[in-house]
């Protein structure tokens, strides 16, 4: 199966519903609407086939089976975020330029 990145921002996306406990404060940390979340959110819950959030318009909380879906992700995000910052480090030390003068 080839890779859908549209799976990976759905992930990012509840990453940051379930941290801030919020879609409002969600789409506030990554600079998208409301109802961007809630939609990218709902193909997320369609690509996995279940539900994993029980909203109200007061609150949200992961269902059974998002939390077990999250517990499994979150990790990997985590390991995408330090290959991430690993690179850039590397980029960096390899980007410095040295000058050798003769004497």
């Amino acid at each position: 199966m080839p890779f859908d990145g549209r799976l990976l921002a759905g992930i990012s996306v509840l990453a940051a519903v379930v941290q801030t406990k919020s879609f409002a404060r969600a789409a506030d940390t990554l600079g998208i609407t409301a109802s961007g979340v809630s939609r990218a959110v709902a193909r997320l819950e369609a690509r996995v086939g279940v539900r994993l959030f029980d909203r109200t318009t007061r609150s949200v909380a992961l269902t059974d089976e998002g939390r077990r879906f999250y517990e499994q992700v979150a990790p990997l995000l985590a390991g995408i975020e330090d290959a991430a910052s690993t690179a850039s480090k590397s980029a960096r030390y390899a980007s410095t330029s040295i000058r050798i003068s003769r004497a």
